[in-house]
């Protein structure tokens, strides 16, 4: 009796220290997600020496307007993500076969009747598969430029959170923006972004419902089934 409650307080102890394991990489992964979809705040500027000149610091050319062009600046990215993909398979093959003998009259083959010594044989195959997929995702999300490469491409990052009722819904963008594509109203659609990174998670109640518990998804990992 003692040996099996032993065995029991070692088990939950096993789980109790995979599940610790498991909570302090998820909250890892989460600061990580933070650290890279932070937005980008400007430097602060640099006192000057007075040389006499009217402008000082940095400026914008009249040229660019308003869009976003320095660590900072922000930008609005339209999200018109939409994919769709299809594909189908099939396959039919067939094969058959006979023979047929006829036994000599005489000798001693003759005692064989026609019946007896023909053979045939049939085979034949048929398959088909389809598998669809589709996404859709439209929005919009302003985030900040966060560097500004050597060739003028602006690498842009930031992130919405939205609570509704009893859920929290959070966006994260990330991505290279060329300058030209930037529209006059400071926007720029989402598939003219280089190496996007969209990631649209949620949690809360429904999230919680929706994906399996902690123990339920041990033994899933563990399973060889």
């Amino acid at each position: 009796m003692h040996s099996r409650v032993a065995r029991l307080c070692r088990t939950f102890a096993c789980l109790g220290a995979l599940c610790a394991v498991g909570m302090a990489g998820d909250a890892s992964a989460r600061s990580h997600e933070q650290a890279v979809f932070s937005s980008a705040l400007p430097a602060a500027p640099q006192p000057q020496e007075a040389n006499g000149a009217i402008f000082q610091g940095s400026y914008v050319p009249l040229t660019s307007g308003a869009r976003a062009g320095q660590v900072g600046d922000l930008l609005t990215i339209n999200l018109v993500e939409r994919t769709v993909a299809q594909k189908a398979t099939a396959a039919n093959t067939g094969r058959s076969g006979s023979i047929g003998l006829t036994p000599p009259t005489t000798g001693i083959l003759s005692f064989f009747r026609p019946s007896d010594v023909n053979a045939g044989g049939d085979q034949s195959f048929k398959g088909q598969g389809t598998a669809s997929q589709s996404n859709l995702l439209s929005g919009q999300i302003t985030v900040t430029v966060a560097q500004v490469l050597p060739n003028g491409t602006l690498f842009v990052r930031g992130e919405k959170i939205i609570t509704i009722n009893r859920g929290d819904e959070r966006v994260q963008f990330s991505g290279l923006v060329r300058a030209a594509d930037i529209s006059p109203q400071n926007d720029v659609p989402s598939t003219k972004v280089a190496d996007a990174r969209i990631l649209y998670t949620g949690k809360g109640e429904i999230a919680r419902a929706s994906r399996q518990g902690w123990l339920q998804r041990f033994f899933s990992a563990v399973s060889p089934f």
